[in-house]
């Protein structure tokens, strides 16, 4: 933990400064202006946020710390957290130094399974998922440091250590609930020596000889691992968090809101529907029929999943990504050829519909494709596999926002009939 934490000691000082002169010269200037449609809306687009990690320019797609996302497709997800919390890629030495941290604290105490074990066979993994998370909150250094006293200044300390005995946990505690709750045999323990996705690929025990799952694994973690701090997983577990909650409370409650059908579930909904076109044409269908099947679909009242975006306005770069991997790798599979056909027809349907504001693919149009090639066919585990890479921008923001003192979260709600006085 050294190295990461001493990266973070040299630059908390430098935001701090920066952000509180930023807040001195400028405070009082507005950056967003809410209609009553917005407050109805979920708040959608209302500025009311700050998070550092990434942001997602609607013309540009997912920047993490101002790096194109597609630019990241080579890196691990240990570069990637080190890139979150400090806003540098590491070198070579600082990675092998996360990947050696992480891997020392992969073991998951032995309550965990005990508990898991007692849940009823058929439980969804998301429950199991967030019930592991949940019963290891007894093991939290913040709450012990918080209880013991201490500088608020040395927050982000304890909740560090929190984050990366959490990271490091999650794919050995993933893994065996795909292996339990899909009855796949004995849990897999954590090999040493093996990355952290390779850990989790090695773990959930699907067949690898080529060591491209294991690719997979990693370009999934990447691909999913922060979206700003507006999306229900993010921001919830920074409302929490907010509370001064511990890192396990906080992602807890960042995975319940990942567990909602419009949130996490996406992308097994994306795969259903290109599942549902290959069963009905017998395999790939032409380019004639699958313009048809979409006419269908949206004349039905139906959305087509996976295209359109409630912020992108381009092609989403994740999506683009999947697509290269899958067409390299397997570009016989007619499932992957099936997700490839429907890019070239479907936002040209969206087009000449008219209604959407955004006729091209995100992440979820491609994602459950490559998962499907490998033999993953459990869809009620696909937002489990979300979940792992999401907790490295939940706990980057988390650690951030304590460094940062972060207060509260607490808008002002008002009621329908202050509304109305408002309009008069």
């Amino acid at each position: 933990m050294a190295k990461l934490q001493n990266a973070l000691a040299k630059k908390i000082p430098i935001w701090r400064k920066d952000i509180s002169g930023l807040v001195k010269k400028h405070g009082s200037k507005k950056i967003s202006d809410v209609s009553i449609l917005q407050a109805y809306g979920g708040m959608r687009g209302v500025k009311g946020m700050v998070c550092d990690t990434s942001e997602v320019p609607p013309d540009k797609g997912l920047l993490i710390r101002n790096i194109p996302v597609g630019k990241l497709t080579s890196k691990t997800p240990e570069d990637t957290f080190y890139l979150l919390c400090t806003g540098e890629l590491p070198n070579a030495k600082d990675r092998k130094a996360l990947t050696e941290e992480l891997s020392s604290r992969a073991k998951v105490p032995s309550y965990v399974w005990k508990v898991l074990e007692a849940m009823p066979a058929n439980s969804h993994p998301m429950a199991m998922f967030d019930t592991a998370i949940l019963v290891m909150q007894r093991e939290s250094e913040f709450v012990k440091a918080y209880n013991a006293g201490m500088s608020k200044m040395d927050y982000w300390k304890p909740t560090m250590e929190d984050s990366l005995n959490l990271l490091a946990k999650l794919p050995t505690i993933a893994a065996g609930i795909y292996r339990m709750r899909f009855k796949k045999g004995k849990r897999i323990a954590p090999k040493k020596g093996l990355a952290w996705a390779e850990n989790y690929a090695h773990m959930l025990g699907i067949p690898d000889k080529s060591g491209d799952f294991a690719d997979c694994m990693r370009l999934y973690l990447v691909l999913h691992s922060d979206h700003e701090g507006g999306n229900v997983s993010a921001h919830a577990c920074h409302l929490v968090g907010s509370a001064l909650s511990d890192a396990y409370y906080s992602v807890s409650a960042g995975l319940n809101g990942l567990a909602g059908p419009l949130h996490g579930l996406a992308n097994q909904e994306c795969l259903n529907w290109v599942l549902e076109l290959k069963k009905k044409f017998k395999g790939v269908p032409s380019d004639e029929q699958l313009t048809q099947f979409a006419w269908d679909t949206l004349n039905g009242g139906k959305v087509i999943p996976g295209y359109g975006h409630a912020v992108l306005r381009v092609t989403d770069p994740r999506f683009t990504a999947f697509r290269a991997f899958g067409m390299k790798n397997f570009p016989e599979d007619p499932v992957m050829q099936l997700v490839d056909k429907v890019y070239t027809i479907v936002p040209k349907v969206l087009k000449e519909h008219g209604k959407a504001k955004n006729p091209w693919p995100n992440v979820d149009a491609g994602s459950g494709a490559l998962l499907y090639h490998y033999g993953m066919k459990e869809f009620s585990y696909y937002t489990v596999l979300f979940s792992v890479s999401r907790a490295m921008g939940m706990l980057s923001q988390l650690i951030i926002n304590r460094a940062m003192g972060t207060p509260i979260e607490r808008p002002k709600s008002v009621t329908t009939a202050w509304l109305k006085k408002q309009v008069k």
